[in-house]
């Protein structure tokens, strides 16, 4: 099934009315890049989305095993880095995106169940369109 967002920006600055489904919500940029700080930035809400993802789907895994989740936390950074074989390429600066995921799980689990949550956080919806090819067709409406 299709996900539908609609995004306006009627504002001079970059202040951003976001529309999914029937939520409100608003994106813009930190102070520091000449936004008004009035809602997540756009990476912001991309580590929200794969968090999110990634919470839920280990909440229902351990729902169907009957294991004793009680909680998920998870935490994450993004930042862009240096790729691994730059130093082998002298004449451009490569950077790649680096996202940093940190999960604490809640509740009376064996280390096996803790692994086997962990490996299951990383095949969530969100980690493997991240993790995959994307294909973005953009196209300009008249």
């Amino acid at each position: 099934m299709p996900t539908n967002v609609s995004v306006e920006s009627t504002s001079p600055a970059f202040l951003e009315k976001i529309s999914a489904g029937r939520h409100s919500l608003q994106a813009d940029e930190p102070l520091s890049a000449g936004g008004q700080d009035g809602g997540p930035s756009p990476y912001e809400f991309l580590l929200a989305a794969l968090g999110s993802c990634q919470a839920i789907t280990l909440r229902m895994y351990a729902a169907r095993k009957s294991w004793p989740l009680e909680g998920v936390c998870v935490k994450l950074s993004h930042a862009k880095v240096h790729a691994d074989d730059a130093a082998k390429c002298a004449s451009e600066d490569r950077l790649v995106d680096r996202v940093e995921v940190e999960i604490r799980l809640i509740g009376e689990l064996s280390d096996e169940q803790q692994q086997r949550l962990l490996a299951v956080a990383e095949k969530c919806p969100v980690h493997r369109t991240l993790s995959s090819p994307v294909q973005i067709r953009t196209r300009l409406l008249t």
